[in-house]
């Protein structure tokens, strides 16, 4: 049997260091949980906290196989009801599903193949800090798949897109290859208050969910290629 998770008071938590990022790990495998756990629980920037303490913690880290109705639910339910980020850890996920993901909140993504413990270290704190992580391979099926889509279905439902700045247009392009945010402010000689500001405003402004869903939106309306 695997070690069971402690749980953890998070306002001691808090208090313990102000740095520390809480995390709670969903899956539907108690095996695969206890081994993200595992992996996670040697990190010293992370605090682990029991799935009863959900709505308290900074990310959720949600494993699976595939992606299915109920994965959609949880995901919108993890970012729209609770107001968590999301490192989503999958198997498979399909062309037709990844504009999905995305749109349900998730900016985080990682293949289990993949997810080491350093893998899922870096992909916690890309989403505590708000920035997007997705493997190489999704970015590619993203571009794909945007670029079959109707010009402006990525904006506001039933509005016409309302356009992108030029500094919003330099920092999306640096976000959809790869960067993250200090990367970017060192790239364009800006501060990282900066980067997240020109993010959060264009976000709020064309009613994106997040990075993902803003790199896609620029990518379909021909701002970036």
């Amino acid at each position: 049997m695997g070690a069971s998770l402690e749980p953890v008071d998070p306002r001691s938590a808090t208090t313990d260091s102000r740095r520390r990022i809480s995390v709670v790990v969903h899956a539907r495998d108690p095996i695969s949980r206890e081994g993200a756990i595992g992996q996670l629980r040697h990190h010293p920037e992370i605090v682990l906290l029991d799935k009863s303490d959900a709505r308290a913690g900074d990310v959720v880290m949600l494993l699976t196989d595939s992606i299915d109705a109920a994965t959609l639910a949880g995901l919108r339910r993890f970012v729209h009801d609770a107001g968590l980020r999301v490192v989503l850890v999958a198997s498979l996920i399909r062309r037709a599903e990844l504009l999905d993901v995305i749109e349900c909140g998730v900016g985080v993504i990682v293949w289990r193949r993949e997810a080491t413990g350093h893998r899922l270290l870096q992909a916690v704190l890309a989403a505590s800090r708000g920035d997007g992580d997705l493997p190489a391979d999704l970015i590619g099926q993203l571009v794909s798949q945007v670029g079959a889509l109707r010009p402006g279905t990525l904006g506001r439902p039933g509005g016409r897109p309302l356009g992108l700045t030029p500094r919003e247009t330099d920092v999306l392009r640096l976000v959809a290859e790869g960067l993250g945010t200090g990367e970017i402010a060192a790239k364009l000689s800006y501060s990282e208050r900066t980067v997240k500001n020109v993010i959060q405003g264009l976000t709020t402004r064309l009613g994106l969910r997040n990075r993902a869903h803003a790199v896609a939106y620029a990518l379909r309306e021909g701002y970036i290629s």
